[in-house]
């Protein structure tokens, strides 16, 4: 059994999500000069780890699709983490960790889930059958007069042909099932269009059996961790009631040397048991050796790669992610919609933060250190690492940071 130590795990991770430096992640670090560059820059990011979590919340200044590439993409325009989804774009948009956009090279991965949404969707159950005719209407309207943004949907009147709220779930459904695909976003507004006027026929003739794309996932969500649990892997893709396969597919890898068993060390406990890749057991041994520096901070979404998963944050960073969202305000611990600060391998603090576009500010509602649980910094090196964290990602909103010094 191979094992690691936190420190280790802790920097392959950070290292895997593109936060150290690029000789060691090869991630780019800048989306410097815009149009093509810029974008091939954030579709490299994307690619690093296989999907981009789309989120609506913008109360920040920006959504947490965009937050993740401004925190490893300086110089880059924000309102291109908004219109990353396009025609003839090597992305598509569908369920992967949640609502994502991920690399095309992915979509024949998917074949198994879309055959299972096709005939029962996880929330509505099989609303097409349900709604023939809406789902016969909306099929034609978008085959005879084009691409569909779903605040078109409603018709014609101010109560439509159809309802629209069920108009919206069985475009959704006809999404999930792979008949229907998001063609574009602006504005975060879905745009409907027909699969094979989206994704590439090389594309889709060549979907992958569920055993092999099971196999393609777990690999490629190890990439992006590093070291990860097995429950971590199977999230990544919300791969649920799937224990079994997932255990034997693992095992298959192992046995093919893919990956192999490693444990993370726990001082005062029993070890977690986890996996590896073996390139990244070699990896992990050399950036034992380096020293992230601690005063240039940066500020991550709650959504970040690195952070979803709470107990993961929890057993490497001694962090305590929270979002506290759904939360009435008198309950909240830190904030509405807190963003961690991340000081070179430590999570140091967290602002809550409300962008005020009208006064060209960005409010700092709240701002917390870890080991003191205040305003007040347990170090100049943190301090100095929130200050530069917020200050990089205020300047690449174009907004003046109030209420915090």
């Amino acid at each position: 059994m191979e094992s690691l130590n936190r420190r280790a795990a802790c920097r392959l991770a950070l290292c895997r999500a593109g936060l150290l430096k690029p000789e060691w992640s090869g991630f780019p670090v800048s989306g410097a000069g815009g149009g093509k560059r810029a974008r091939l820059a954030a579709q490299k990011v994307i690619h690093g780890f296989g999907y981009l979590q789309l989120d609506t919340v913008a109360i920040a200044g920006a959504r947490s699709h965009t937050i993740v590439l401004l925190s490893r993409l300086e110089r880059i325009d924000p309102e291109l983490g908004e219109d990353l989804l396009r025609p003839g774009e090597p992305l598509f948009e569908y369920w992967g960790h949640e609502a994502s956009w991920m690399p095309m090279e992915l979509y024949p991965a998917f074949e198994f889930r879309r055959r299972e949404f096709l005939g029962c969707h996880p929330w509505w159950g099989n609303v097409v059958a349900r709604n023939r005719a809406v789902a016969r209407r909306l099929r034609a309207r978008i085959r005879d007069e084009g691409p569909l943004r779903s605040v078109d949907m409603e018709g014609k009147g101010s109560s439509g042909w159809w309802d629209l709220k069920v108009a919206k779930r069985v475009a959704l459904a006809l999404w999930s099932s792979g008949e229907l695909a998001i063609r574009e976003r602006k504005n975060f507004q879905k745009t409907y269009d027909l699969a094979e006027r989206v994704i590439p026929e090389e594309v889709r003739s060549q979907p992958l059996a569920k055993r092999e794309a099971l196999a393609l996932l777990l690999l490629k969500a190890l990439d992006g961790h590093g070291w990860a649990l097995t429950g971590t892997l199977a999230q990544t893709w919300r791969l649920t009631n799937r224990k079994r396969e997932i255990a034997a597919t693992l095992e298959r890898l192992a046995e093919l040397g893919e990956v192999v068993p490693c444990q993370l060390d726990n001082p005062g406990g029993r070890p977690s048991l986890g996996w590896i890749r073996p390139r990244d057991l070699e990896l992990a041994a050399r950036l034992e050796r380096v020293r992230p520096r601690m005063d240039r901070g940066v500020l991550l979404s709650p959504f970040d790669p690195l952070l979803w998963d709470r107990a993961r944050v929890q057993r490497l960073f001694d962090f305590e992610q929270m979002l506290e969202i759904f939360k009435p305000a008198p309950k909240r611990k830190y904030g509405y919609y807190c963003l961690p600060v991340l000081a070179g391998e430590r999570l140091v603090a967290r602002f809550d933060l409300k962008a005020d576009r009208d006064r060209g500010a960005l409010k700092v509602l709240s701002g917390r250190f870890e080991g003191t649980g205040t305003a007040r910094p347990a170090s100049a090196a943190d301090g100095e690492a929130a200050r530069t964290a917020l200050a990089r990602y205020s300047s690449a909103l174009g907004l003046e940071p109030t209420g915090w010094r």
